[in-house]
């Protein structure tokens, strides 16, 4: 896929807010500075479109971004943990799970993880959310630039073998450098199949 036009659209508190379109959406998300902005940018292959900072939790607002004129990528507040009494329990905006559970036109959600690390927790209870509510996703393993590939891959199997333990079927996953653009056809070459999708019941 050739990227052609990539323009910001709107930003929505709530799901009652989200552009009245037909648009297919592919939504991004992880942990607060996982390098969400930053794959943005590389994907649509604009520099600046979405504002890369170094402050995690920026990004308060769903983002919307129309791609060609014909589909769109939605950059998500990001989850963490929120300490109730000596818990920790995980966190996301509650109008992000409105959009996630209940956007027809959301083809796919792009589940950042950072593959300098292993398998977290937070990830991990995020992923069996989506799940437990049947939203179609794909991962996206950041920064493998920052680290050696055998170490990259070792954290990704990893990662894949917790999922197995609920999961029989293992997702779609591409490994991603925003630096290098590493990843970023096979990105895009999943978007135009799914775009092939029916819309969600």
């Amino acid at each position: 896929m050739k990227i052609k036009s990539a323009e910001f659209e709107a930003s929505a508190p709530d799901l009652a807010s989200c552009p009245r379109w037909a648009l297919p959406e592919f939504a991004l998300i992880g942990r607060s500075n996982v390098g969400k902005s930053s794959l943005l940018n590389a994907l649509s292959d604009r520099r600046d479109l979405a504002k890369v900072s170094s402050t995690p939790g920026k990004t308060k607002l769903m983002n919307f971004f129309v791609i060609n004129g014909t589909w769109s990528l939605v950059d998500l507040p990001g989850y963490g943990y929120a300490k109730v009494g000596r818990q920790e329990q995980l966190e996301f905006n509650e109008s992000t799970g409105d959009f996630l559970e209940g956007r027809r036109n959301l083809r796919r959600v792009f589940v950042l993880i950072d593959s300098r690390l292993p398998p977290q927790a937070i990830d991990l209870e995020f992923v069996r959310w989506l799940d437990a509510g049947h939203v179609p996703y794909a991962f996206i393993f950041t920064k493998v630039d920052k680290h050696s590939a055998t170490q990259a891959q070792a954290n990704v199997t990893l990662f894949q073998q917790r999922v197995a333990e609920w999961r029989q079927e293992q997702p779609a996953f591409f490994l991603s450098s925003a630096k290098t653009g590493r990843g970023r056809s096979e990105i895009l070459a999943h978007v135009t199949a799914a775009l092939r999708e029916p819309i969600r019941a």
